[in-house]
């Protein structure tokens, strides 16, 4: 096989390795979200603290087109970085980061890229082939960098680039961009502000294609360019260039010229007109020319416009400190057609436009940034052809009547952001033509049922963010068209009763931040056949009744409902029926609103809800009621974050079948059941960041769905770390072994061991019974010698006898035994209650430790001593290491002769008599009882000095004597539980 060959095979090994690698991979990123509804193609990578590119593009799909890696704080790239595996990139941007150097092979093979944004960086230099392979890149942003020159061939491998921005960088050679653009055939706007340019001296030409070209702020001190250089430029920008006059303009081809700007410049017009005949004057924007000062300038102007024979669209004069307009200042002027802008200057009043007069066709004037602060009354001549009129941004305090009577066909009148206070209720009569009305940010705090009376045509009206408290009967009784209201940011307490009449298109209505309370809701019930959006958010309204009417209920064609953050607490208490009615509802907010409770009905009748918005709705941590969302088959979009929803329950969410997006986070869930979310047919979207998920084998199967999902996106998986932990650990690597023990394995184990041993055991049994028997014999004989010399030569007991009695025989025990025994030179060392025994402790405990810890127990039994429940317990104890235990301890001492009958109530003793050779006290009535007596402390001294073991013999005897005994015993108890029963009594 051919060396070609292997390199083509090993190539499709690397692209199917590739992509088995990414079907494995499970949908989420480890820095990125992708896009809703992309379809693994767009993706967002924003305000993330990873340091290395490689954080970012490595877990990403090779379907990725789209992919914003902007506001981080990215500031090297390796050496041996590229994009290459995301060869179908179109759109990228690296803005806002802090990238100094980019390596030149960085975008090596993306063929398909059209957009790069490499804004605001550090950026001091470009590697010459940075861009060599970029075919289709049509838009490249290198603005808010440090870029002091630019390499001459760096765009030769973008021949469809037709966007470049270089603005806010550090140029000061502009041959040198020339160089490096003269032969981008496509190239149709070229950004070079705020640089350090100081002229336009070149060799070369700027491309044929280039029609707009932005030189503002720089430092241009004279053009020096060539004739022809500017020849094909549409826009042309040299704003603030301070010293550039109109003599640096002289024979300059402006002729395609279609708007200059020469704001803040040292041009003078007249000059400039003369120096440049290639150039149109209805084409200069003559803005920041210093035209106002007498209106002479302007004046000048209009002499100048007058001659030349071209239409003007529009005239732009801001910037010109103009502090007053002469009446009929503009009547030599050729007839402009389009807009006049006066914004930026210094004007006090416009009057009734007299200025204007002459201008017969102008459509649109814009007056904004100045000082006007009243709107006087005008039945002047009118100027029929203004459709647009625009006073934002001044003073305005006082519309008085009338105040637009001049302007009939007005289209659009703007005059928010002023102060307006009082605004005459006929100010607006007249404007029966007006479609959108801006009162916006002003101070009215009145609105009269004449205000609006002529304005039968308005669609919108906003009146938000001013000082409105009531909305009195009739006030909008004219608006039949109108569609939207905006009344938000005021302070609306009341409606009176008739204060939507004539409403009758209305669609919106936009009443956040006012002061609204539950009662005035029923009103909008009168809007039920029209009205489609109702913005209620930041208002009172709060229930104290769960059992309270809807207030929405004849609102059936209600769309979208906003009822956020009602003051001061939220709205608390839900009713139950609250949302009744509302059968076409899409989109539901409740955010912000703390509710103690939902029931399980609350959004039964919102069958048709796409989007529902219970963000920070709930006080404190309990669960969503079973059902509650059993309705909402149409449901997309569910935001529940910092719900204390701390079950992730199937009755609660498993009807939700069109879910799309699910933001969870921020609640209180310990786990989630990862097999309901598999159960949402169309969910690829689920929020669980600051979700405290436990690192334990609770969370084990979700764990591994998590990384192995293809289908829905969990948004930064990988930055979720486990709760309560005293070093940071991520869920999606804390350790699951423990918790998939194969169980299978030691069941196959151990059942087949069964098997095999229930086999082999009848094998055994029929061919080597009694050669087994034999053999266990011969080693138990063994093992017990054994054990027993081992234990005698461990085992050091503290005393040589406990002596157990009743105190009834303590007289005789102090007199007769203890001096014998211990006394007349002899070693043995005996344990007795009233002096050995542990002060403070347990007396059975006591007992325990000291049959234990002697060799030997002597029961001096009399009948006294057969009554007591304390030494019956201690020849139990002793007997117990006797018969189970096979080790002689016991040694008996009759004090006085007992009949057998008395004595067979007390099996163990009987059997301790019948095994064991007892000792008999001589009494007074024997022949020598002195002689007998020495013989009973010679006997009792030999049985306290032999050994603790029992041999053989007396084992197999004691056997034999358990199995007769036995019917007796059951009735005993071990050891165990007599000390338990005892101790129990005791206390």
């Amino acid at each position: 096989m051919t060396t070609a060959k292997w390199h083509i095979l090993l190539g499709t090994a690397l692209t199917i390795a590739s992509c088995l690698i990414q079907l494995i991979l499970g949908y989420s990123y480890r820095n990125c979200i992708e896009i809703s509804k992309s379809n693994h193609s767009a993706f967002r990578c924003l305000h993330r603290n990873a340091k290395n590119i490689t954080d970012f593009v490595d877990d990403l799909p090779h379907t990725t087109t789209t992919l914003n890696i902007s506001h981080n704080t990215l500031s090297e790239i390796p050496l041996n970085f590229s994009f290459t595996r995301l060869q179908n990139l179109s759109h990228l941007s690296l803005d806002s980061n802090k990238i100094s150097d980019i390596p030149s092979d960085i975008f090596r093979n993306l063929h398909h890229l059209e957009s790069l944004n490499l804004s605001t960086n550090y950026l001091v230099s470009l590697n010459p082939g940075l861009f060599q392979s970029l075919n289709t890149l049509k838009q490249l942003i290198l603005h808010d960098n440090k870029l002091q020159s630019i390499p001459p061939d760096i765009f030769n491998g973008c021949p469809e680039l037709n966007y470049l921005t270089l603005r806010k960088n550090n140029l000061s050679n502009f041959t040198a961009v020339v160089v490096s653009v003269k032969d981008l055939k496509k190239l149709t706007k070229l950004d070079l502000s705020f640089n350090k340019l100081q002229s336009l001296e070149d060799s070369a030409s700027l491309p044929s294609s280039l029609q707009e070209l932005y030189l503002t702020t720089n430092e241009l001190h004279t053009l020096g360019c060539k004739p022809g250089l500017l020849g094909q430029i549409h826009v042309l920008d040299l704003s603030k260039n301070v010293n550039l006059s109109a003599v640096h303009f002289k024979g300059l081809n402006l002729s395609k010229i279609y708007l200059l700007r020469l704001r803040l410049t040292n041009v003078t017009v007249p000059e400039l007109l003369r120096l440049t005949p290639s150039l149109k004057p209805a084409h200069v924007d003559y803005s920041g020319l210093n035209l106002g000062h007498n209106n002479s300038g302007i004046k000048s102007l209009c002499n100048l416009l007058m001659n030349s024979s071209t239409e003007m669209h529009r005239m732009i004069l801001q910037d010109n400190n103009i502090h007053n307009l002469q009446p009929g200042l503009f009547f030599n002027c050729t007839n402009v057609t389009g807009s006049l802008d006066l914004s930026l200057n210094r004007l006090k009043t416009v009057g009734c436009l007299e200025f204007l007069e002459g201008q017969n066709f102008l459509q649109n004037i814009t007056v904004e940034h100045n000082i006007l602060s009243e709107l006087k009354t005008c039945r002047t001549r009118s100027f029929h052809s203004l459709t647009f009129l625009s006073y934002r941004y001044n003073r305005i305090l006082k519309v008085n009547e009338f105040a637009f009577a001049h302007t009939p066909r007005l289209q659009t009148l703007q005059l928010n952001i002023n102060i307006i206070a009082f605004m005459h209720h006929k100010a607006l009569c007249n404007l029966t033509e007006l479609i959108n009305l801006r009162l916006d940010n002003n101070l009215l705090s009145d609105l009269y049922n004449d205000s609006f009376i002529d304005l039968h045509n308005l669609k919108t009206l906003n009146l938000r963010n001013n000082q409105l408290s009531v909305i009195f009967k009739n006030t909008f009784q004219s608006l039949k068209s109108l569609y939207i209201l905006d009344l938000g940011g005021n302070k609306i307490s009341q409606f009176s009763e008739g204060a939507f009449t004539g409403l009758e298109s209305l669609a919106k209505i936009y009443l956040d931040r006012n002061r609204l309370t539950q009662k005035y809701i029923p009103m909008f019930a009168k809007l039920s056949t029209t009205l489609k959006v109702l913005d209620l958010q930041n208002n009172r309204i709060t229930y104290v009744d769960v059992q309270t009417t809807s207030p929405f209920a004849n609102l059936s064609k209600l769309e979208s409902l906003k009822l956020d953050a009602q003051q001061p607490y939220g709205i608390m208490i839900l009713p139950l029926a609250f949302f009744s009615g509302l059968t076409s509802l899409k989109s539901l907010s409740l955010t912000y609103n703390y509710i103690t409770g939902f029931g399980s009905n609350t959004f039964d009748d919102l069958v048709k809800l796409e989007l529902l918005s219970l963000d920070n709705s709930c006080a404190g941590v309990k669960p969503l009621p079973a059902g509650i969302f059993k309705n909402l088959k149409n449901l997309i979009h569910l935001a529940v974050e910092n719900m204390g929803i701390d079950l992730f329950s199937e009755r609660v969410f498993g009807n939700l079948t069109s879910l799309r997006t699910l933001q969870l986070n921020r609640n209180a869930m310990s786990t989630i059941d990862h097999t309901i979310l598999e159960k949402l047919p169309k969910l690829n979207y689920v929020d669980l960041r600051n979700t405290p998920l436990v690192c334990t084998c609770n969370n084990s199967e979700l764990q591994n769905w998590t990384k192995n999902n293809q289908r829905i996106q969990i948004v930064y998986l990988y930055s979720m770390t486990c709760p309560l932990q005293s070093t940071t650990r991520f869920f999606h690597s804390f350790d699951t072994k423990v918790c998939y023990q194969d169980i299978g394995i030691y069941l196959f184990v151990s059942t087949s061991n069964v098997v095999l041993l229930l086999t082999i055991l009848p094998l055994l049994y029929v061919k080597l019974y009694w050669k087994l028997k034999y053999s266990y014999y011969v080693f138990r004989s063994w093992f017990g010698e054994q054990w027993r010399r081992l234990r005698d030569e461990e085992k050091k007991c503290q005393y040589d006898a406990f002596i157990s009695y009743n105190s009834a025989d303590e007289e005789w025990v102090l007199k007769q035994l203890v001096p014998n025994l211990e006394g007349n030179g002899s070693s043995l060392r005996l344990c007795l209650h009233h002096r050995d025994f542990e002060p403070g402790r347990y007396i059975v405990d006591n007992i325990v430790s000291a049959v234990y810890g002697s060799r030997k127990t002597v029961c001096v039994v009399s009948r006294d001593f057969l009554r007591s429940e304390w030494c019956s317990l201690e020849i139990q104890l002793a007997s117990h290491l006797l018969f189970d235990e096979l080790r002689d301890v016991l040694v008996l001492v009759f004090l006085e002769r007992i009949s057998e009958s008395q004595i067979s109530a007390y099996h163990r003793m009987r059997k301790v008599m019948l095994k064991k050779t007892y000792l008999q006290w001589p009494g007074l009535d024997c022949d020598d009882p002195a002689q007998a007596q020495e013989l009973f402390w010679t006997q009792l001294r030999r049985a306290l000095r032999s050994s603790a073991s029992i041999d053989q013999a007396d084992k197999e005897g004691a056997e034999e004597e358990e199995d007769k005994d036995r019917a007796v015993d059951r009735k005993s108890k071990v050891y165990q539980s007599q000390t338990d029963d005892v101790r129990n009594i005791l206390l």
